[in-house]
Formats: C-alpha cells, sequence, structure tokens
C-alpha cells in the first residue's frame, strides 16, 4: 500500500476546516476581567477576634480585682458584684471602678437568652463611663462567671 502524498491544493482545503479559537480566548479573557473587578469590591463583615497572649504573664496583670464584671440575666437584670442594679446606674459604678483602676477592663457576662438591647445598652454605659476596654462573654447560666 502505498501512501498517497499532500499536494499544495490539499493543504490550502485543511486549513479552512480549522476552528478558530480567538473569539473563544477573547471570550474567557473578558469573564477574566469581570471576575477580578468584581472581586475587589467584595467586603466581608464580621468581627475581629483576638485571642490572648499564651505566657502567664497576662494571668498575673490581669488579676479578677482588677477587672469588673457586669452580668446580664436571662430576664434583662442587671447585676455588679451579686448586687442588682438598674442600667442607668451601671455608669456610676463603671465610672467608680474607672477612677481607682484606669487601665481594668469590663466583662459584660451576658446570658445566651437575655434581651440583646440591654446587652448593648450596657456595653454604652460603660463606654460612656471611661472604659473602652469591654469585652462580652456569652454563658448560659445566670451567674456573673
Amino acid at each position: 500500500m502505498r501512501m498517497a502524498r499532500h499536494s499544495a491544493v490539499d493543504e490550502d482545503e485543511d486549513e479552512d476546516h480549522g476552528i478558530d479559537l480567538a473569539p473563544m480566548l477573547d471570550f474567557v479573557l473578558n469573564l477574566l476581567i469581570f471576575f477580578i473587578i468584581t472581586a475587589i469590591f467584595v467586603k466581608e463583615v464580621g468581627l475581629t477576634l483576638s485571642s490572648p497572649p499564651p505566657n502567664n504573664q497576662a494571668k498575673q496583670n490581669n488579676d479578677d480585682s482588677s477587672t469588673m464584671y457586669i452580668a446580664v440575666h436571662a430576664n434583662g437584670d442587671i447585676s455588679i458584684d451579686q448586687r442588682l442594679i438598674d442600667k442607668a446606674a451601671v455608669r456610676a459604678n463603671v465610672e467608680r471602678f474607672h477612677g481607682e483602676k484606669p487601665e481594668g477592663p469590663v466583662i459584660v457576662v451576658a446570658n445566651t437568652k437575655s434581651p440583646s438591647g440591654t446587652v448593648v445598652g450596657v456595653m454604652d454605659q460603660v463606654r460612656l463611663g471611661g472604659v473602652m476596654n469591654v469585652s462580652v462573654a456569652p454563658t448560659d447560666s445566670g451567674g456573673t462567671r
């Protein structure tokens, strides 16, 4: 069996039957540009959390006497040091604490079933009292810790 040789006429016919990939490449590049541009405008909303340092010096510097705990119970009651107080009295207690310990943090221990408006109101009162180092610790129990 002999192989037929291709002539110049046959080569021109083969080139006409190929698939032109240029439009597909243009389409892919347009999609790539679209996704790059839209990815820039996506903004994730969330809270930034920082964990305490792993060494024991943090525990020695922040002992319980230099931290104020405010408990928000499931029924909306607020207590400091096992005393029930009104939301308006939170600011006065925080100002007194801030006067004694200016660097002391305040931790709001909120029950997971407590009204969120009460928790936010307590946090606002703490900030109005001069303490900007406010943390929230959720709990399922009604106690302070």
